[in-house]
């Protein structure tokens, strides 16, 4: 009788997760896999010809350094959240959300730099290729942004504190993977262009 107690006591606890965050890491290694196949099929399309040549928008850059900058204002109201500074986690959201909302901008004025030099959606793949890039990514990041909103509009409502992050971490996650990723086709295009 006493081993059976013994063997209880000794179980081992399951790995739980939050099931809210388990299906953001399902969607995020869904992403992934659409852009690795697009990134793929980038490389086999180029190396049969026929492929325009033409310059990254420059706007690209600025972008970059937007997309970067955000994520660091988000840890800084991640970080601000964890010590219940409430008016440093207002204004680090605030700056995210302009900065997220700046990148989208800035990826509309890739587009018009594009059609500048005739380059289009249709016609070559190469040009193909990049506004699928970019769209695809601004469409996640137009979701990361809602979701920065959602989570600056529950810190106005005392709902994002120490004792409450769950929320906080998944858009904290969701926004570095997004950033992560735009940094990715940036470094992939300028590496095979």
């Amino acid at each position: 009788m006493e081993e059976k107690f013994a063997y209880v006591e000794n179980a081992e606890q399951p790995i739980a997760m939050h099931p809210k965050k388990f299906a953001l890491w399902l969607f995020i290694v869904t992403v992934v896999m659409i852009f690795a196949s697009l990134t793929s099929a980038y490389i086999v399309r180029q190396s049969e010809g026929n492929w325009l040549e033409y310059d990254l928008p420059s706007i690209f850059w600025y972008t970059s350094g937007i997309i970067v900058l955000s994520s660091i204002t988000l840890h800084w109201a991640y970080a601000s959240a964890k010590k219940d500074d409430l008016a440093s986690l207002r204004t680090g959201m605030i700056i995210t959300s302009v900065l997220g909302s700046a990148f989208l901008i800035g990826q509309w004025y890739s587009w018009v730099a594009l059609v500048d030099q005739d380059v289009f959606f249709v016609g070559n793949p190469a040009g193909s290729f990049l506004y699928v890039f970019t769209g695809l990514h601004a469409l996640h990041l137009i979701s990361g942004v809602i979701f920065l909103i959602i989570v600056l509009i529950s810190t106005f409502r005392y709902q994002v504190h120490s004792k409450n992050l769950d929320t906080m971490e998944m858009c904290v996650t969701y926004w570095h993977f997004l950033g992560g990723l735009w940094l990715y086709l940036f470094m992939f295009l300028l590496l095979n262009h």
